[in-house]
């Protein structure tokens, strides 16, 4: 090659650095991967909540995706947050518009704080515009009832709720049993080959915010190299899990603290 995999986050600004585009362009690099980024809004948030969002006009986020996919070039995108039907619709024209491959979407509805993210009346043109377009979708399990208006309440739930979720348009969807009680966590991917299954041990930690922007971009990373879905996934959890437990010590702020991205570099 005569250059590195190059991935582009569609995604929001974390002003604390754990999540967003922060947390995207630090995976990115942990990768050896270039990075690139398109920001849908900015937010004013540290690692007890989010204070303020403010939403960037559609136009100017189509001139960032148009400018870094003519010049650079993108070899795997990941979509974070989308706060708005319109930037829903912007990205999913520019998908089209530039024939993006291997897209993974992870629907950002609520930080780890609690705190919502996106307008109720996005998560319905959320499903009908980008759930088909993408390569997987990694909703977390609260995200996940939201889509479908039922809870997920067990490990063994998960097949049947990825299998509505594909019902809605989903190509691949990876389902993530971290909000379900119990010392064992069990993560399902179901895609074309049918359906994985992987399961830990719970990692004892505070620091959990941005986990699931640094596991969707992992595997953006992976599928950017190469990798079939199943591996991308598994090289993503692997790298998470260290992450999670590299920071297991870590006191940054008085909330949810970060992971640390760059564990590798001292492993």
């Amino acid at each position: 090659m005569t250059h590195p995999p190059r991935v582009l986050s569609i995604a929001g600004s974390d002003s604390g650095g754990g999540a967003g585009i922060q947390a995207d362009l630090k995976t990115f690099s942990a990768f050896d991967c270039f990075g690139m980024t398109a920001i849908t809004a900015i937010t004013a948030q540290n690692t007890q909540g989010v204070r303020a969002i403010q939403a960037l006009p559609p136009a100017l986020l189509a001139q960032q995706i148009d400018a870094v996919v003519e010049d650079i070039g993108v070899d795997a995108v990941k979509i974070g947050m989308l706060h708005d039907p319109a930037v829903v619709r912007t990205v999913a024209e520019a998908i089209d518009r530039h024939r993006l491959q291997r897209v993974v979407l992870d629907p950002v509805m609520v930080a780890t704080s609690g705190d919502r993210l996106i307008a109720q009346e996005t998560v319905a043109v959320l499903v009908a515009e980008l759930f088909p377009r993408a390569t997987v979708i990694t909703p977390n399990l609260d995200e996940a009832g939201w889509f479908l208006g039922r809870p997920i309440a067990s490990a063994e739930a998960l097949e049947a709720a990825a299998h509505a979720l594909q019902a809605m348009g989903a190509r691949g969807v990876l389902l993530k049993g971290g909000h379900l009680a119990g010392l064992v966590l069990t993560d399902l991917l179901l895609d074309d080959d049918g359906a994985t299954v992987w399961q830990g041990d719970r990692i004892d930690t505070p620091n959990t915010h941005g986990t699931g922007c640094t596991l969707s971009s992992a595997i953006a990373c992976g599928l950017a190299r190469g990798l079939v879905l199943r591996e991308a996934v598994a090289q993503a959890r692997d790298y998470v899990r260290a992450a999670l437990k590299a920071s297991a010590a870590w006191r940054l702020g008085r909330g949810h603290g970060p992971l640390d991205h760059g564990w590798r570099t001292r492993a």
